[in-house]
């Protein structure tokens, strides 16, 4: 049966994220499922990359699916288009190697998290920044960041984490640019936990207040206690940048 991967990018304003649930239909993954077994005629299992959250958004996720179909890859990404709503787009499909799956294949994530740091109105893009206008420590929350750097166990920047898994993850950029009145946080690892990235950014923004020293995150990461982190940031600040493999 062929693999394919297909490559994506959405606004997640309106979605309760990328997993399917039963309980909504509004998920980008189910969305995407139910289209494509309308245009391929069967049941499709669609396996992406990872989760996004509620309301984050994609730059570019990556998921693989299975199907017979005698249609050409070109023709299902045209017919996929042609049925997609304006905030899902169908960026490349193309068959893939038997053994390739979007997560399992994967060796790494980039993800960018955009503050509006400032109390000026932000209508244009307020869909995919989180404001803050308090004034932040750059230098503080720089400092902050380099002690996250490296291969850490993860649990204090964590939600709901299965005590079965291992919570070790290297990440192996963090750098935070001004762009203007935005912060621009961007992040890049070999695989991230639920909420990690938004925990990251909730807790250097802390530090940009000044609740948090900078030397605090190390006995945040010894710790392995998710209390002792910051808050985590909204989702519609997070976006899935790159994924690689």
């Amino acid at each position: 049966m062929p693999n394919y991967m297909l490559t994506l990018c959405y606004d997640g304003t309106r979605y309760k994220g990328w997993q399917k649930q039963g309980n909504t239909d509004n998920t980008i993954q189910g969305r995407l499922e139910r289209l494509l077994g309308e245009i391929l005629g069967e049941e499709i299992e669609l396996n992406g990359s990872g989760r996004t959250d509620a309301g984050a958004h994609a730059r570019q996720q990556v998921a693989s699916f299975r199907a017979h179909t005698a249609l050409s890859a070109d023709t299902i990404l045209k017919r996929l288009r042609e049925a997609l709503p304006e905030d899902i787009g169908a960026v490349s499909l193309c068959e893939a190697p038997p053994r390739f799956h979007a997560r399992l294949s994967c060796t790494g994530k980039t993800y960018v998290y955009r503050v509006w740091n400032s109390d000026m109105p932000n209508v244009f893009d307020r869909r995919f920044m989180h404001t803050v206008t308090d004034t932040l420590n750059l230098e503080a929350m720089q400092l902050a960041a380099r002690h996250l750097i490296g291969t850490h166990d993860l649990s204090a920047f964590c939600s709901k984490r299965s005590t079965k898994k291992s919570a070790v993850r290297t990440i192996d950029g963090l750098c935070i640019e001004v762009v203007g009145n935005e912060l621009r946080f961007t992040v890049s690892g070999n695989g991230f936990l639920y909420n990690t990235v938004r925990i990251i950014v909730g807790t250097l923004l802390e530090v940009g207040r000044g609740a948090l020293s900078p030397d605090a995150i190390p006995d945040i990461l010894a710790s392995l206690d998710r209390k002792n982190a910051g808050l985590t940031a909204p989702a519609k600040g997070l976006c899935l940048w790159e994924v690689r493999y």
